[in-house]
């Protein structure tokens, strides 16, 4: 598999395992045999209660309208799960895969969007092939419209190796102060924990209001804790509460 550095916008760079050529092909099937089963019982849910009966006497454009209707899920269908589920579609939770920024940070609407925007230029052009030859060549195994939104898809196999490095101790009688901190990822603490602890020995004050700035903008949390110092230590604290007693 190849690896990905990302060096974030704090400079500290964090290694991923981009998937595989394979596991994005297996992701793909995966994806299309969900959207059959989806058809599949949209057929038999018409056929068993007879709602073809309400189509009779319909011109032919205001049956296609409803069947354009009906197929909305299968034509935004990696739109729609990307943008709930954090970068990731069935096949991807299946396989342990995930769509991130170059920089490391969470994708968003915007990205998700210019990705399945190329993806239908890619199926329409070539049936997918100009995708598939964009991820064999690309050192970040990344098709055309992940060149066009800044993302990746990376493999959340050894997510171990993520959550040793934001692991920390926290009493049992510790009270939480930041519940909001649950909107982050495991790899959004890391990158909040490494660039703390590098200001912090660089004595780089600048950079950690940038952090305490950007945390803020991204969850809503708003600082009860002091100094940036506190407020990032105790954010830590929280992610931490959270996530072992969930």
């Amino acid at each position: 598999m190849s690896q990905l550095a990302i060096t974030t916008t704090q400079n500290v760079t964090i290694n991923f395992t981009a998937a595989s050529v394979g596991d994005r092909l297996l992701g793909q099937l995966l994806d299309t045999l969900v959207k059959a089963a989806y058809i599949i019982a949209v057929y038999f849910v018409i056929n068993v209660f007879d709602l073809d009966r309400f189509f009779r006497g319909m011109d032919q454009w205001s049956i296609m309208g409803i069947f354009s209707i009906i197929g909305l899920p299968i034509m935004f269908y990696s739109l729609i799960q990307e943008s709930l589920w954090e970068g990731q579609t069935i096949a991807k939770k299946l396989l342990k895969m995930k769509v991130i920024k170059i920089d490391g940070y969470q994708a968003g609407f915007g990205d998700y969007l210019v990705r399945w925007l190329f993806r239908l230029i890619e199926v329409l052009i070539g049936s997918g092939v100009i995708g598939l030859i964009a991820i064999v060549t690309s050192n970040k195994n990344q098709r055309l419209g992940d060149m066009a939104a800044g993302t990746a898809v990376i493999s959340l196999k050894n997510n171990i190796n993520i959550n040793h490095t934001i692991l920390q101790e926290v009493n049992n009688d510790y009270v939480p102060v930041y519940p909001l901190v649950i909107k982050l990822s495991d790899n959004d603490v890391r990158i909040i924990k490494e660039t703390f602890e590098t200001a912090i020995k660089t004595r780089d004050y600048a950079t950690l209001i940038k952090l305490r700035e950007k945390v803020i903008a991204v969850t809503g949390i708003k600082n009860q804790s002091g100094n940036d110092q506190d407020f990032i230590r105790t954010l830590m604290k929280d992610y931490n509460y959270y996530t072992q007693n969930m």
